[in-house]
């Protein structure tokens, strides 16, 4: 399950883990004009990890996901 808001300077996605036992705590993505933000609270600790992605890590991570085992780079156009 996830839900979307649409804020002021921001596109802010929450990842709901409504799955069987274990559950993970909620994932909120974040995403502004430069960098995407990925926020997780961890109960171990009792702290929140946040994790930053720039826009060409995103770039990156999307095409991941529909590539085969590998090393990849983007090539620059001319």
């Amino acid at each position: 399950m996830f839900t979307i808001e649409h804020e002021f300077d921001a596109t802010v996605v929450t990842l709901i883990d409504d799955g069987p036992h274990p559950l993970q705590d909620d994932i909120t993505i974040s995403a502004f004009a430069s960098v995407i933000t990925l926020e997780q609270y961890d109960p171990r600790t009792e702290k929140t990890n946040v994790i930053n992605l720039s826009m060409a890590q995103l770039r990156d991570l999307q095409a991941a996901l529909d590539l085969p085992e590998g090393s990849y780079r983007f090539a620059d156009k001319p």
